[in-house]
């Protein structure tokens, strides 16, 4: 069985960084639940390498913000896509996401968000 992954990197303020664990927690448990084998989310640490573009540069993030690089990882294509129809249409999800459309709570900006679905190349 191949897997698949869906991959993000996102910038978020560093004074929200907490809250956004605590939202990316409750949203990774939404994920399994619809089919997600795993979900990870790292904040970046040592983010230049002479010679190649930054995620810094990729978000445009400031020193006020932590670069965070996700994946989700699914057993087919087929479940992610499942998943995808799934989460967003998952009642708990519009309490998580809230802030995404009232700008009082927003604690990251979704359109700095880089997406991408990846088959596997070599596993």
């Amino acid at each position: 069985m191949t897997s698949y992954i869906d991959g993000f990197v996102l910038p978020v303020p560093r004074k929200h960084l907490d809250q956004y664990r605590q939202v990316a927690e409750k949203i990774a448990s939404i994920w399994k639940e619809h089919g997600a084998l795993a979900y990870y989310e790292f904040v970046g640490e040592d983010m230049n390498l002479e010679g190649t573009r930054s995620f810094i540069e990729a978000t445009a993030a400031s020193a006020d913000e932590a670069v965070v690089f996700g994946l989700v990882v699914f057993p087919s294509k087929e479940v992610r896509d499942y998943a995808n129809k799934q989460v967003p249409a998952d009642p708990r999800m519009t309490e998580l996401v809230g802030h995404l459309t009232d700008p009082s709570r927003l604690i990251f900006d979704a359109s700095r968000m880089v997406y991408g679905g990846f088959q596997a190349l070599i596993q």
